[in-house]
């Protein structure tokens, strides 16, 4: 009986063994609220599943440390790999050193520069970036008419000019204003706070300081936005007299709005974006076939469906 026990538990053991997966996790950087979300995203999935680890590395936006990372991944026999870009034009080396050891790479929220060429085994898995610009400013427009508006101005905050999100929603915002519509909006400024929240109050307490006159405030993220906020509040401009839009529809940003400061936001599911990423890595590694590019949709955030996505958070 005792034999047939040691047996029995030997063999779960083995089977348990060969359906481990391990995965690693390289991300841009830690100290970031949308990039946090997405972590724990990746982490809370990964704990519903039975035999799945993740080693999860910070690149401190760094891209040399992240390709360093990939290296040790790749040494240490991982499955597959996940990659949150630090920089969107330098992910060729990642994907060439991926494909040469056959282990499966699956990129994350942020569009590799060779998302149109990714070798065997590897995938996208984010939102369309052409989406989350678009809503922005569409808002931002009918915002601006509905104050009685017929021609405006509107400042741009920029993220990391590195990263393809950045330059994709900057030129959303353009396409947009472009548009017949909304024609009556002008760009007087437009500068990069590089995603950062004290950056951004930096850079719009500059702007202030020139003389920058603006009816609107249009962030490549909520964290730019928020510094903008904050740094308006401390000149003590009435937030009632600037529009202000930003992306990411994190937790701040959501207070942010409650409190009738900001007024546009646009829901990145970063939670859904790293269970993609995990999910799409695991049937990679294990010979499934899947899309090389998984789309989560944006949605638009305002005051009037505030509750649903406070309720998501």
């Amino acid at each position: 009986m005792k034999k047939h026990l040691i047996a029995a538990a030997f063999a779960t053991m083995m089977a348990t063994s060969a359906s481990a997966q391990t995965v690693g996790v390289s991300m841009a950087l830690f100290d970031d609220n949308f990039l946090t979300v997405l972590r724990n995203g990746m982490i809370d999935y990964s704990k519903s599943m039975d035999g799945v680890t993740l080693q999860i590395e910070d690149a401190q936006n760094d891209v040399s440390k992240q390709l360093s990372q990939v290296q040790n991944f790749i040494a240490g026999g991982v499955d597959a790999i996940i990659v949150n870009p630090v920089d969107t034009d330098a992910t060729v080396a990642l994907s060439q050193a991926a494909a040469a050891a056959g282990i499966p790479l699956v990129y994350v929220n942020r569009q590799p520069v060779n998302v149109d060429t990714l070798p065997e085994k590897q995938a996208f898995v984010a939102s369309d970036e052409k989406e989350s610009g678009t809503l922005q400013t569409k808002e931002v427009c009918r915002l601006l008419k509905a104050a009685g508006k017929t021609e405006a101005s509107a400042v741009v905050m920029m993220g990391e000019l590195s990263n393809q999100a950045a330059r994709m929603r900057t030129q959303d915002i353009k396409d947009v204003i472009a548009t017949p519509e909304c024609s009556f909006i002008k760009i007087v400024e437009e500068q990069t706070a590089n995603w950062s929240r004290t950056q951004g109050a930096d850079l719009m307490t500059n702007w202030l300081s020139a003389g920058v006159r603006f009816d609107a405030v249009i962030s490549n993220n909520d964290e730019m936005a928020i510094g903008a906020i904050q740094a308006l509040k401390t000149s003590g401009m009435s937030m009632k007299d600037v529009i202000v839009a930003g992306i990411d529809a994190t937790q701040d940003a959501l207070a942010a709005m409650s409190a009738g400061d900001l007024d546009v936001s646009v829901f990145q599911n970063a939670a859904g974006q790293g269970k993609g990423a995990v999910d799409a890595a695991l049937k990679i590694a294990k010979g499934e076939q899947i899309e090389k590019k998984v789309f989560v949709p944006f949605e638009l955030v305002t005051p009037e469906n505030l509750k649903t996505y406070q309720a998501k958070n």
